[in-house]
């Protein structure tokens, strides 16, 4: 190997000089579609952490003189029905969204993922009860369970994240569940088995690590879904409770003025899409560069 000139390798060689971190980081950043939902979802993080620096106006700060005001250089979205800045409820409602998703996904991962591991790694009676439940809750629709849980817990943001963390965990648990069964067959499993490992080592440090890359791409999808479901109780008065900014509420009172005022629907309307579209285009990316049958 040393007699030979890196670049004169075969591509396959430099596959297999590659760790798979960085392997699977060429193929996704190969791809465009990948490439642009990362740069759309780093824009929208930068803009909701540093909202106070970049918007000039307060979001919830009213002004009867500026009421459904059409955008001008002062005000690049315009106004609302209450004469607020749409642009300043825009970035800060991305605050919202983006945390609703992640933390909502950190929830059903955090309950998920382990009962999809005991399921699938125990087998049994366990299995069956896990099953038989996640079953149950597949049965009713994600947004409608997402809503009868946030109208029992009652309307608030936290409240709504909780809802769409329960709701989204069975999709977890079955895809933990399938990932174990068909792991825990293979050869490295069964030789630290043989080696005298217990079984919560086996699950910890030899399965769970095989099936990362699935849960990864699923939890990069179930944000967008996450998002939209946010949004879905927001407009119901489910989720953020006004006057604070959130996508789903600035619709809401946006549908009384779609022929006077469109531009009050269309920029949250616009934001929500963009948003959705790049993780969905990223999780479509991290599939394909997490694929070990991708070369």
């Amino acid at each position: 190997m040393t007699d030979v000139a890196l670049g004169t390798l075969p591509k396959v060689a430099f596959d297999e000089l590659e760790s798979p971190t960085r392997r699977a980081l060429r193929r996704l950043f190969k791809r465009k579609g990948a490439v642009v939902g990362l740069v759309v979802i780093a824009l929208f993080v930068v803009l909701s952490l540093f909202a106070p620096l970049i918007v000039p106006y307060d979001p919830i700060a009213t002004s009867w003189s500026l009421v459904r005001k059409p955008p001008t250089w002062q005000h690049w979205f315009g106004t609302d029905d209450l004469g607020r800045d749409i642009l300043a409820r825009v970035v800060y409602g991305a605050r919202a969204s983006l945390m609703a998703g992640a933390i909502s996904v950190g929830i059903a991962l955090g309950i998920g993922v382990p009962l999809g591991l005991l399921s699938g790694y125990r087998g049994g009676f366990i299995d069956g009860l896990i099953s038989r439940i996640t079953d149950a809750m597949l049965a009713c629709p994600f947004l409608i369970l997402a809503i009868a849980l946030a109208a029992f817990l009652g309307p608030s943001l936290g409240n709504a994240m909780i809802a769409i963390g329960i709701s989204a965990t069975p999709i977890f648990v079955r895809l933990t569940r399938g990932q174990v069964m068909s792991v825990k067959v293979e050869d490295y499993v069964e030789a630290a088995r043989a080696m005298g490992n217990p079984r919560w080592r086996i699950a910890l440090f030899h399965i769970l690590p095989n099936i990362m890359p699935a849960l990864l791409v699923q939890a990069t999808l179930s944000i967008a879904a996450a998002i939209i479901a946010e949004a879905a109780l927001s407009f119901l008065g489910l989720g953020q409770q006004p006057p604070s900014p959130s996508w789903g509420s600035m619709l809401n009172a946006a549908q009384r003025f779609l022929t006077n005022a469109p531009w009050m629907a269309i920029w949250p309307g616009l934001a929500i899409f963009l948003v959705v579209l790049s993780f969905n285009l990223v999780g479509d990316g991290l599939r394909d560069a997490l694929d070990p049958r991708e070369r």
